[in-house]
């Protein structure tokens, strides 16, 4: 017998019907078991290794036509196994296995509802959803009875569910007293349910989350092809941590069409240590194959852009004396592109209407297809084209929503006829993260928008950079036009926040907590450190650090931000950024500890060489780097790190280059400053 029968030989003695309600992990150590209490409840069980993991968890859905939390009969199940090996159209690693077992349980409710309950697992985790099925009429889904009742609590990296856009420092503190205060100057959509108040005064944070046991296990709770439905959210009552759904402004969670409806899937990895959490593709498998028939035109692509300088308040997005997109500086930074191996330039503030933004007049909207007088779009778009670079679109909304669609296809086919196929968009609104003034961001109309600009999207063959998003899911498999996104503290913070900016041990929180849900466009690449408009705020890094960002933080539309008079002033290090993709053809996590450092190497896709990225936080630290992951040969290994000199604060530009020769036999040892960091260039000899 193995574990997995052990563990659930009570179970099949009890089922008369002679139904199998468990499933076990193709190695057979993750096993789960499902289970109706007397009242008709749908619960289940998970063991990993022989141990509980998880404790009799409640299930199911509550609307307000009938609750389907409880009253169900069981029909019948179903057990399939899936083992396929696919390719990704960009990533972390070309090649993606998806191997797991299914379980598909058929419920019948008192009402007449049919549910079926699909669970698949995984060897590092497992995954659930719910498949509503035939509804003759619409549904009004309330919320959520799902719940994970840990039988070890673990700790909680997260951050609060009312946090602007996502973007806040994660911590290990579950009730974030300081940033909780901060969230609630947010007001609530609803209060019109008991749980709505509860939920605003009690401690909920956003999904996803990552879990730190003192065994050196870790799991990642959060959820996959978030499709026509609201985001989820984490709050813990009586022992289990609950799921909490992001509502619409009347309190309404989802509007359920008839017929059959699949829920995103709740997904918790579950590893024996980061660097197996880190390679965990559990939620691009849950996610349907591409839909995109030609993918070609989807290319990952460094750029740079004109943007840094309005967060430094050097330019402006609107027209006027320091207006900031204008022909004159974008033909200099298409130049600089060219001379520099960099595919694409960004234009923030080309068009028309940034007055009602963050200008001089409230009552401008904007316009895609208007650009302001002193920006030449023919000319720019041909000069580009000559000098073999993309001009990346950029379509800041306000968080007008509606007009946004209702101007899709106009603005995408503004977009085809110049050939441009990247847009950044931006949904930075006066009511904080809500679209069309009501609706939250991550509620079901968030959610339903953003996929609507990504469908459109693709039918002009224009790719997707979304800032102000909601959290990422995998829905790029899908969808591999939609290449990144925000919804994260990023780099920004650092030239303007109140709070001197975001302190180094956020960058080696981040690969182990956001970066797991997707892509972020993080913006890494400051070579100036100063800061004139607020001396206190400051990138706490150092140059070292800001080129193994590069590596650390994945994302195939990857920006270096900084003024392009900065990286001329350092071209020894800008040569890293010149030489290091945004395509892997293997990606591995070498070392770190979450908070404390990170040490992460990539393998080039389509090409033999690889790229290490090392950082840490406010303490200096040496890393020894095992090559063992290297293939048999020499390798000529150019190293960018910090000197004895380099400092954050005092001495943030001090770098050295080593070129040494190594094979797979070796360790690198480099040494880390405070908040610095080191890259690696290896190629094959």
């Amino acid at each position: 017998m193995n574990k997995c029968w052990l563990y659930f030989v009570l179970l099949f003695a009890i089922v008369s019907c002679g139904e199998r309600l468990d499933v076990s992990s193709p190695n057979g150590d993750l096993c789960l078991q499902f289970s109706l209490s007397d009242a008709g409840e749908p619960t289940y069980r998970l063991s990993k290794g022989g141990a509980a993991v998880l404790a009799e968890s409640r299930m199911g859905l509550v609307t307000s036509e009938v609750d389907l939390s409880s009253g169900f009969a069981l029909l019948s199940t179903e057990h399939s196994r899936y083992d396929e090996t696919w390719e990704t159209v960009w990533g972390e690693e070309r090649f993606i296995r998806d191997h797991h077992n299914q379980l598909l349980v058929h419920l019948q409710h008192s009402s007449g509802q049919r549910m079926d309950i699909a669970f698949r697992l995984f060897d590092d985790g497992f995954a659930f959803r719910y498949v509503l099925v035939g509804s003759a009429d619409s549904l009004v889904v309330m919320q959520e009875a799902t719940e994970y009742r840990f039988v070890e609590d673990p700790q909680v990296w997260s951050i609060p569910w009312r946090t602007e856009y996502y973007e806040a420092l994660w911590t290990k503190d579950f009730q974030n007293k300081e940033q909780r205060a901060k969230s609630k100057d947010l007001q609530p959509p609803s209060l019109n349910s008991s749980l709505d108040q509860a939920i605003w005064t009690m401690d909920t944070v956003c999904s996803p989350i990552t879990l730190e046991w003192g065994d050196g296990k870790y799991g990642f709770l959060h959820e996959a092809a978030l499709i026509d439905y609201p985001a989820q959210n984490f709050f813990v009552q009586d022992g289990a941590f609950r799921t909490y759904l992001t509502p619409w402004s009347n309190g309404v969670a989802a509007y359920l069409p008839a017929g059959t409806f699949s829920t995103p899937w709740r997904m918790l990895i579950l590893t024996d240590n980061l660097p197996d959490l880190v390679a965990s593709r559990i939620m691009l498998n849950l996610n349907a194959p591409c839909a995109i028939e030609n993918t070609d035109w989807i290319q990952p692509m460094k750029f740079i852009g004109i943007w840094w300088g309005m967060h430094l308040k050097t330019m402006t997005w609107w027209n006027g004396p320091i207006h900031g997109a204008t022909t004159e500086r974008m033909k200099q930074y298409i130049d600089f592109a060219a001379e520099n191996g960099i595919q694409g330039v960004l234009a923030e503030g080309w068009n028309e209407g940034w007055q009602s933004w963050d200008g001089p007049d409230p009552s401008a909207r904007f316009s895609f297809v208007t650009p302001y007088s002193d920006y030449d779009i023919d000319y720019l778009s041909e000069y580009a084209r000559s000098k073999g670079v993309q001009i990346i679109m950029h379509h800041e909304t306000g968080g007008e929503a509606g007009q946004y669609e209702r101007g899709l296809d106009e603005a995408f086919a503004y977009m085809q006829r110049y050939g441009m196929h990247a847009v950044k968009t931006g949904y930075v609104a006066p009511t904080i993260t809500t679209i069309d003034g009501k609706q939250p961001n991550r509620s079901q109309s968030g959610v339903r928008h953003y996929r609507k600009v990504v469908e459109t999207a693709a039918k002009y063959q224009v790719a997707i950079d979304n800032h102000e998003p909601v959290m990422p899911t995998g829905w790029q498999r899908t969808y591999p036009n939609l290449m990144t996104q925000e919804g994260i503290r990023g780099q920004e913070w650092n030239a303007w926040a109140t709070d001197g900016g975001s302190p180094a041990e956020h960058t080696t929180v981040l690969p182990f907590t956001r970066m797991l849900a997707g892509p972020a466009d993080y913006t890494p690449g400051v070579f100036g450190f100063d800061n004139p408009v607020h001396p206190d705020t400051r990138v706490h890094a150092t140059i070292a650090n800001q080129l193994a960002l590069f590596v650390v933080m994945y994302s195939p539309l990857q920006m270096a931000c900084d003024l392009p008079e900065y990286y001329a002033q350092h071209p020894e290090a800008f040569a890293f950024i010149r030489r290091v993709p945004c395509d892997w053809e293997r990606s591995v996590l070498l070392d770190g500890a979450i908070g404390d450092y990170v040490v992460m190497a990539r393998q080039e896709r389509g090409a033999e060489d690889w790229f290490i990225g090392a950082i840490t936080d406010e303490n200096a630290r040496e890393v020894e780097i095992d090559l063992a992951f290297l293939p048999k040969g020499e390798w000529q290994a150019t190293i960018y790190c910090d000197t004895p000199e380099s400092h954050w604060r005092e001495n943030p530009t001090a770098i050295q280059v080593i070129e040494k020769v190594v094979d797979n036999s070796d360790k690198l040892v480099i040494s880390l400053a405070e908040c610095g960091g080191g890259a690696v260039f290896l190629s094959k000899m």
